[in-house]
């Protein structure tokens, strides 16, 4: 599988020190807060279970799986539902937990309908952010890293339902997914 990988860009090592810094960040922020974290599957469950160790407060956490992508490499814009929360967001704090921001369609919905739950608040958590993808303005409040173009995969992230179990972040082969 790692040979399929064109460049590490971040090792096991650096996104543990990353999620650790983010977890003393959020725990700092919403001291005596209602917070709920709502991570984003499937991408986002690893970081949502590491980042949830980090915060050392007492949370709720749920998920969500919505998607702009489809069967594709890249966002249609057309939001599809596939998982809703099973608690109701109403008077919590929440923190959205992505995996990777790139286009912010699915985002930008989220945040939408949880504020039109009635959430408290609402902001974004992201482990990796790819700016240069965006089509939606959409501000995540805490970033892990920045990532370049290219196909990410590693640490939740696939390509075709594959690479999630690898434990550092790396640039997928361009051959790989047809670039």
């Amino acid at each position: 599988m790692t040979e399929d990988i064109e460049q590490v860009l971040f090792t096991e090592e650096q996104i543990a020190a990353r999620v650790a810094e983010l977890g003393a960040r959020i725990r700092a922020d919403y001291a005596n807060r209602n917070l709920l974290l709502v991570g984003t599957l499937k991408g986002a469950f690893l970081f949502v279970a590491d980042l949830a160790r980090a915060v050392d407060l007492p949370l709720a956490v749920d998920f969500v799986s919505v998607s702009s992508y489809g069967d594709g490499v890249s966002s249609n814009g057309a939001i599809e539902v596939r998982k809703d929360l099973d608690q109701p967001p109403e008077g919590f704090d929440v923190l959205i937990v992505e995996d990777i921001v790139d286009s912010g369609h699915t985002l930008a919905f989220l945040q939408d309908e949880l504020r039109a739950q009635h959430a408290a608040s609402v902001e974004i958590c992201t482990l990796f952010d790819k700016p240069s993808g965006r089509a939606v303005p959409v501000e995540p409040k805490y970033i892990g890293f920045t990532v370049p173009d290219g196909f990410v995969v590693g640490y939740g992230m696939d390509y075709a339902e594959k690479y999630r179990n690898l434990p550092f972040v790396g640039l997928l082969r361009p051959e790989i997914y047809g670039a």
